[in-house]
This record gives C-alpha cells, structure tokens and sequence, in this order.
C-alpha cells in the first residue's frame, strides 16, 4: 500500500519539474512581469522623500531661477537666466509644464518617478516590437534603468533615454509604413531636445537594425528622418562647449569600465556587469543574438572608447554609452528559456534595486535632517558649501549640490551651481565661475585634516555650510558656528571682507 502514494508523489514532482523546466511561460507572463518590473522601477523616488541623486539639487536651483522670472529681488540680484534651444533641455521644458500646477519640487519628484518606469516600458515595448514576446531579455536589460549616469542625476539624458527605446521601437513598428519618416522627423527632435546623447544613441540603433536588415548603402541614409536637429548643432544653436577628453585617457576610460555599474555595493556593482558579460557571451556561443541590435551593440562600444569625456559642456559623455551597452546586449539576447528561468532572470533587477531603494530612505532621512540648517538661514543669504569627498569612497555621493536647495528655499546665493559661460542657461552675477560648481567640493584622503581655513568661496559669502561625513578640523577666520546636524554645520561668517582670507602664496 505505501508504495502507490510515493509513486503518485514522484509522478507529480516529475510533472512539476517538467512544467518549471521544459514548458515556456505563456506569452501574456512575461507582459505582466515586466509590467511589473518597470513599476517597481520607481521604488527608490517613491520611498526617499528627496531624490539621492548628486546633481538633482544644482538642477533644482536653476528650475527655481528660470520659473521665478525676476519676481524674487535676490534670485534676480544674484543670477542671471537666458534660454537656449538646445539638446539638454528635456526636463526644463516639461518642470516649466508642471510646477505652476503642482509646485517645484513635487513636479520634479514626479518626473524622476516617471523616468524610470518609462525606461522600464520602453525597453518592454523594444523586445515586444522587435520579437512579438517578452523575454529574458527584457528582464535582464531592466538592470540597467538605474544607471550611474541617472543615480549622480543627469535627468535629461534619463529622459532622452526612455524616449530612445520607444521612439526605436515605434520606427521597427512602422517599418512597412512609406509615411515613417514623416513621423520621425518630430521624434528625432524632442529625443534631441530631451538630450543630445539619448539623440545619437537613437541614430546608432536605428542604423544598426537598418544595416542588419540590408548591408548596404540605404542603412546610411535611413536614419536621416532623425537629422533635422544638426542644423542647430552644427550652425551655434545652444550651448558653445568645446571636446574634450581630459588628461590620461587610458587611465580614464579604463576606470569608467571599472565603474560600470557603481551605485552602493563594490562586490555587486564589480559583478553586474561581469554576469551580462558573461549571459551574453554565452548567448554569441549558442547563436541566440539578435543581429538587428548586435550591430548597435558593437557601434556603442566602440564609441564609449571614442567619444570624448565631455561634449557640448555635458561631463561623462562616454560614460553614459557604456550602462547603454549592456543595455543593449541585454536586449540582443534572442533565447526562449524555460519558464523558471523567465522568473529567476530578474533577480539581479530586483536584488540592486533593493539596494538601491534601502540607501536612497536612509539618505534622504539624513538629507531632510541636514536641511533643518534653511531654518537659520535668512532669506538672500550669500551662503558658500564646501563638500567633504573621501577619496576612494565607492558609494555614489548624492550631497554634492545640497547647498542648491539654500536657492530653492530661501533664493540664496551659493556656490553649487552650474554655470560655466556660454554652456549653462544659469549664470551667477555675484562672484560668477569662481563661485560655481565645482568649488564646494573638497575631496580629501582618509585620515586627512580638513582645513577651510583658506576656503576661497568664503570670502564672498555671509554663512558657511559645511556638508560631509567628516568634521573640518578649521574654519575660515571669523566663522561663528550657528547649527549643527549629524553630517553638516553652519556658521555665521563675521569677519570684514577686506581682513577675510589671505589668498594662498604661489
């Protein structure tokens, strides 16, 4: 008698095992788990009250400038505004839309919000687009919404990312559509718009999929629908700011690989990038790549090392293409797997994202903390924010601008503030460059003594703030300490500006 129940067991185990192992999911499973996925992508902005991301700060301010219009006699003292139509804008023009209707900051929350989920969807409607199924693919490409280049906070490039994927799976949609190009010719400029490298990343895959499809001649020109905006790039529309790669350019591109993926974790963000290496590589063995992306593929890495560090004043142009890469070979895979493995793919998704979630509510608590200091700070204050970096810190800082919520609340004068002439739309009247990003950053070694005691940008300001994890061992002469919170100080700076700060001997 026992054995016909253990028989009956082992034939359910066994059709179990067949199920999770041989059986695909249906295809509806994967739409609803992606689905999903890119709403849960959002999971760190809708936990952290404040965004944790470095720039974010520095890109409220100029929000706040640009949308006050001259109303504040301070904001119209200290800065200067002028709009320029140019490939870096794409958050500018829809917070403009939304913060007369919601308020500043919670129109900016809501973008951040939405970036990542539109991203999530328009990796979605990419693999849907291109194979009629969701996949492995898109649940290993969801790791790279949260890119370095989105977590230091360059929202506009975020925003021209998301509207790249759906644009390039719009135009493989309408590939049998005569009247294509008519469409892309406006598509082609609001991705430009949003910012020129999701723009050039647009033209690389839809040349890649165009040369995969016919190697010839015709995948040259067929992204021209995409090139109404050279005009302006090559004719002085926008910004004015020149090529440049920096110095040791090996050294640098081989330390942004390195940094790949950097976000909280060193053992996990060394290890991301390594598993897509390794799934991919595995997929070009088993001739599971997607030709029609394998080509973008190449073209963008081969960019990473080619494009210089800085185009068109935005920092880390490189950088941004190589998260993009992976992206990309996330979404070449071209494998039907198992149903169990459909479902265990996005365990890395989920596993960074849990990461990064838990350290943007534990940060965004300290930041609120440390931002109780705007409670003694005077409306129009001159304040200036140097910013304790330790060296070989792995961890993404997101307090490197915090000083700009000083102009956001209480339309101060700081020194965070990007405002390079002839790049940025924001420029600073009282003290200009020299008292602009990057000046409140001071990166120290472990174990070193932090001395403000010559900080420059003191000499043109009334308070000091102090933000960093480690105390200065010295202030400027004169400086009065007025608040404390864990990581931050202010102090009142009382000394008469002629007798302020001795400039350093040469």
């Amino acid at each position: 008698m026992p054995a016909e129940p253990t028989s009956h067991r082992s034939h359910w185990a066994a059709r179990v095992g067949q199920t999770l192992w041989s059986r695909r999911a249906h295809p509806l499973e994967g739409v609803a788990l992606g689905l999903v996925l890119a709403l849960l992508s959002a999971l760190p902005v809708l936990v952290a009250r404040l965004p944790q991301m470095g720039d974010y700060a520095a890109h409220l301010a100029r929000y706040r400038v640009m949308l006050d219009a001259g109303r504040s006699p301070f904001l119209t003292r200290y800065y200067s505004f002028e709009w320029k139509w140019t490939g870096n804008v794409g958050f500018d023009l829809a917070i403009g839309w939304l913060a007369p209707f919601l308020g500043l900051e919670p129109a900016g929350r809501l973008l951040i919000i939405l970036i990542p989920i539109l991203t999530g969807l328009g990796i979605l409607a990419t693999e849907w687009a291109l194979r009629r199924r969701i996949g492995i693919a898109s649940m290993l490409a969801m790791t790279f919404i949260w890119t370095p280049a989105l977590i230091m906070g360059f929202v506009n490039f975020g925003m021209s990312m998301a509207a790249a994927l759906l644009a390039f799976a719009l135009w493989v949609e309408l590939r049998r559509k005569r009247w294509r190009w008519a469409v892309f010719l406006p598509i082609g400029v609001i991705v430009w718009a949003c910012h020129v490298s999701g723009w050039g990343i647009l033209g690389i895959m839809v040349f890649g999929y165009e040369w995969s499809r016919e190697k010839s001649w015709r995948a040259f020109i067929a992204p021209w629908p995409l090139l109404l905006p050279v005009g302006p790039l090559l004719f002085g529309g926008g910004t004015k700011g020149i090529l440049t790669y920096g110095a040791n350019v090996l050294v640098y591109k081989e330390a942004i690989w390195k940094r790949a993926m950097r976000d909280q974790v060193f053992w996990l963000d060394m290890a991301t990038p390594l598993l897509i290496a390794a799934a991919f590589l595995a997929a070009l063995c088993w001739r599971k790549v997607d030709g029609r992306l394998g080509w973008a593929l190449l073209l963008l890495v081969l960019a990473s090392f080619a494009v210089p560090r800085r185009i068109v004043g935005g920092d880390y142009a490189d950088y941004r293409l190589i998260a993009t890469a992976f992206l990309v070979a996330c979404l070449a895979i071209d494998w039907r797997p198992p149903r169990i493995v459909l479902w265990l793919a996005p365990a890395l998704f989920l596993l960074r994202l849990g990461y990064t979630t838990a350290a943007w509510d534990e940060g965004s608590r300290q930041m609120e903390q440390i931002l109780t200091t705007l409670d003694y700070l005077p409306q129009g204050a001159k304040v200036a924010s140097p910013v304790g970096l330790e060296r070989g810190d792995w961890p993404n800082n997101s307090f490197d601008h915090l000083a700009g919520y000083a102009v956001v609340r209480r339309d101060a004068l700081t020194n965070v503030n990007f405002a390079i002439p002839t790049i940025h739309m924001l420029q600073v009247r009282e003290g200009g460059h020299a008292f602009a990003d990057p000046t409140q950053r001071l990166n120290y070694r472990p174990g070193e003594r932090i001395d403000l005691t010559n900080y420059a940008p003191a000499r043109m300001a009334d308070y000091l703030w102090y933000i960093g994890k480690a105390e200065p061992a010295a202030l400027p002469p004169g400086a009065e300490v007025i608040y404390r919170t864990p990581g931050s100080l202010l102090a009142r700076l009382t000394t008469p500006r002629h007798l302020a700060i001795p400039r350093r001997r040469r």
